[in-house]
């Protein structure tokens, strides 16, 4: 069998990203990598309208990385656009500056079908495959939970919650005031109990087997692994599998909530574009931590865009 160079475009709700990748069956080997923020889901959260310059950015990004895709010799190039597309009342709008940037068809993806291919992209690691885990994808605009081992899930979902989404929702202070962070984690531990099935805890907490692994793919897991490590860019080996601790997230906590954005922007690891919602970000991995009673999380640097580029059905 010979491999194929093939690409994915995924629209979030906070950023547009490319991969580019060779891919031989199960396997995939990224060529080039590419994340611009252009915060399509900005203050669409009260509207459900997303706003004409976000659209158009957001449709700059997309042309460029087709061409970008094209140049590195992609066979095969796929637009997937996720949460806030799924949402917005004009979404036809998107879909259109999209494809006219690129002159390729725009998919706009279920949560469940996010979650599918979250959970078979994050498994092509071989430290992971066959384990029990509990995969965590925090996006823009929603998060999605995978449960699975050996290749099968047991559980998926994708939530209305996400860093962008959380934020817009409870607009803290800057810098954030002790009130700003107890409404947050309120606002979480209530969402959760609420939302996440009991029969989901059982599953994880190993009642019927063993515990599962938290696996953490996304932005957010991959910038507190950079933070942690005091690393300046995205060095996709140099993150892969970093383990953080409940103990280092809480500590983050600390940090994020007591400074200012300006501050925040000054932190070595952390984008200065994603500086306002990284607190929301680790806000939620600590709620999940707390729910589950996690103490570690595994950084993946794999997930949606690898199971999609996968995918060819």
């Amino acid at each position: 069998m010979q491999s194929v160079y093939r690409a994915v475009i995924d629209v979030g709700t906070n950023s547009v990203k490319l991969l580019v990748a060779e891919v031989l069956d199960s396997a995939v080997r990224p060529i080039v990598e590419k994340s611009e923020q252009t915060r399509l889901g900005q203050g669409f959260y009260e509207t459900r309208q997303l706003l004409p310059e976000a659209i158009s950015q957001t449709a700059d990004a997309v042309g460029r990385y087709t061409l970008l895709a094209h140049g590195h010799g992609a066979q095969d190039i796929r637009i997937v656009a996720t949460s806030a597309a799924r949402d917005a009342i004009n979404k036809a709008e998107l879909i259109q500056a999209l494809e006219t940037a690129s002159s390729l068809k725009v998919e706009v993806i279920s949560g469940e079908q996010e979650a599918e291919w979250v959970f078979r992209g994050v498994t092509t690691d071989p430290q992971l495959h066959g384990h029990k885990l509990l995969i965590l994808d925090v996006g823009g605009g929603s998060t999605e939970f995978i449960l699975g081992e050996k290749g099968h899930h047991q559980f998926r979902q994708s939530f209305d919650v996400g860093s962008v989404r959380l934020f817009e929702k409870l607009r803290p202070a800057d810098p954030p005031g002790l009130q700003d962070l107890v409404d947050c984690r309120k606002w979480l531990d209530q969402f959760f109990n609420e939302q996440l099935a009991p029969r989901l805890k059982h599953l994880v907490k190993g009642e019927t087997g063993p515990q599962a692994q938290l696996v953490g793919t996304g932005g957010t897991t991959t910038i507190l692994a950079r933070m942690q490590h005091g690393m300046t860019d995205f060095d996709r080996d140099k993150i892969e599998g970093i383990i953080i601790t409940r103990e280092q997230v809480k500590d983050w906590m600390v940090q994020l909530w007591s400074v200012s954005l300006a501050e925040r922007k000054k932190i070595i690891g952390l984008p200065q574009k994603r500086a306002d919602i990284i607190p929301m970000g680790a806000a939620i991995y600590e709620a999940v931590m707390d729910h589950f009673g996690f103490d570690t999380v595994y950084v993946s640097t794999r997930g949606l865009r690898f199971g999609a580029v996968m995918d060819r059905t």
